[in-house]
């Protein structure tokens, strides 16, 4: 059982209050991971403080040197992949090799913002005037608030840190209270990496406790957030109320849209990828399949047999398809959006239990789960569950699946699978949602593009990419002119 302490100024420390609360393994409730330091409003000034203290230097701290700092990281996180994807399964439950991939993601995103230091381009243009010269370039905000939930524990953090870091900012970050330890070890790998202290600082506890503390605190700059619309619409709202900026992703009621004309084998697989993938714990999950009625039936039995051959366990174990859902609070969430699903008329064709076999009795486990006969006014066909819980819902022709898909509050992510070039241009065109996928899940983001959604997905700028994406997010731009006529001129009134 492992100490899991603060980190500000370049210290490990505990909580000012010594309180502390446990990190518990959802496969395993009765194992505790670790034993972690219980933030207060203290804890948060002290850090904003160490943050605040080191904006200036390493404001000043050559871009390039920032980027070799981050290189450094991400050959210790490659170098501890497996360690790092073992804890995350321990911690959180995705089964191991998605947690080996959640790892590889947060390396591809600390190489990627290593070569952004040697970057960071703006833009250099002529003048309509005579013996001068403009540019833009980019600044740093100053003190960056990152709040993290714990589904992606080491991805989402890299996501944000590493871009944040070398644009010049400087950082306080509250991970998910579910995800201290993995947190814990991605701030270890940054400190040996080389970072001044005071530049990154770690502060851990209950979101709704210290997460608005830190996002309203005076001495932060920006925020930018990951988790519920609940907590993250709150906090666009206090953060305009102030004049901070803000950026929010909330999660989404992603779909796949199936084509008659689909290769219907391969869009199973995309559907048991997307719905049953993290146990149904992504923001991009798909939990909402809408499949042309020519081929509905067909599809249907498909899914549902591929679906009851997952193996569900421990994801430490070899075999294992599914993992639990990260607590007991998720667990009744779950098994309450089923009883409504039931309620509303959907058929329950698998699934819809608490699964307790053997050592899953242990944890907090729900069977890979099924409906069909959804319509898409019903509530589990618009809200956002969170779990291992799909539904099937019967589609015209393309228009109609467009309109279905289009009918819900959130747009983050969505796919279509179809052998029609030209429904692929319609889809991508009409799909409202930030990200398209033709022929592929709903799932696969890669870093190289921005990453976000619109409506309640998402608010401000986009996560990961260059430009449009986490260089505008953690950044802002400065526009230079320099006169060297000697004499003044004025612009559009000398012409």
């Amino acid at each position: 059982m492992e100490q899991i302490k603060n980190y500000i100024d370049g210290k490990w420390i505990d909580s000012r209050s010594g309180e502390t609360f446990p990190s518990i393994n959802p496969a395993r409730k009765d194992e505790v991971v670790g034993v972690v330091a219980r933030s207060r409003e203290e804890d948060i000034e002290d850090a904003v403080k160490a943050a605040r203290g080191a904006y200036e230097g390493w404001r000043l701290f050559p871009a390039p040197r920032r980027g070799e700092i981050l290189f450094r990281a991400a050959e210790m996180l490659l170098k501890n992949k497996e360690a790092l994807g073992r804890l995350e399964t321990r911690e959180m439950g995705k089964i191991l090799p998605e947690g080996l991939g959640d790892v590889q993601e947060a390396i591809d995103m600390g190489y990627y913002m290593a070569g952004e230091g040697r970057r960071l381009s703006g833009e250099t243009v002529p003048s309509e005037l005579p013996d001068k010269d403009m540019k833009s370039i980019r600044i740093p905000i100053g003190v960056f608030g990152l709040i993290t939930p714990w589904n992606f524990p080491i991805a989402i953090p890299a996501w944000k840190v590493f871009p944040a870091l070398i644009c010049g900012n400087t950082v306080v970050f509250k991970p998910s209270s579910e995800t201290s330890a993995c947190a814990a070890k991605f701030v270890e790998i940054l400190a040996e990496a080389g970072l001044p202290k005071g530049v990154l600082n770690l502060v851990h506890g209950p979101g709704g406790e210290i997460g608005e503390l830190l996002a309203t605190h005076p001495g932060v700059d920006a925020v930018s957030f990951t988790g519920s619309f609940d907590v993250g619409s709150r906090l666009e709202g206090i953060c305009g109320s102030i004049h901070r900026p803000i950026v929010t992703e909330m999660g989404g009621k992603n779909i796949i849209l199936v084509m008659e004309d689909a290769d219907v084998d391969l869009a199973v697989e995309g559907a048991l990828w997307g719905g049953f993938g993290t146990s149904g714990q992504r923001c991009t999950a798909a939990s909402r399949i809408g499949v042309h009625k020519k081929i509905y039936d067909a599809f249907t039995e498909k899914f549902r047999t591929a679906a009851s051959r997952l193996r569900v366990g421990d994801g430490l174990k070899k075999g294992v398809d599914m993992g639990p859902v990260v607590n007991e609070s998720q667990l009744k969430k779950v098994l309450k959006y089923i009883e409504i699903g039931k309620e509303e008329g959907a058929t329950l064709i698998l699934g819809g239990k608490i699964y307790d076999e053997g050592e899953c009795s242990k944890g907090y486990f729900v069977e890979p789960t099924i409906f069909t006969e959804v319509t898409p006014e019903m509530r589990i066909a618009r809200e956002e569950i969170f779990g291992p819980v799909a539904c099937v819902i019967k589609t015209e022709d393309l228009r109609d699946a467009i309109r279905i898909a289009n009918e819900t509050p959130y747009g983050l992510s969505s796919a279509i699978y179809t052998r029609n070039v030209n429904d692929t241009a319609v889809a991508e065109r009409d799909l409202d949602f930030g990200i398209v996928y033709v022929n592929a899940s709903t799932i696969g983001a890669e870093i190289q593009l921005p990453f976000g959604g619109i409506k309640r997905s998402g608010y401000g700028r986009k996560e990961a990419g260059g430009r449009g994406g986490a260089l505008d997010t953690y950044s802002r731009w400065k526009v230079i002119y320099r006169d060297f006529s000697g004499r003044l001129q004025k612009a559009q009134i000398d012409r």
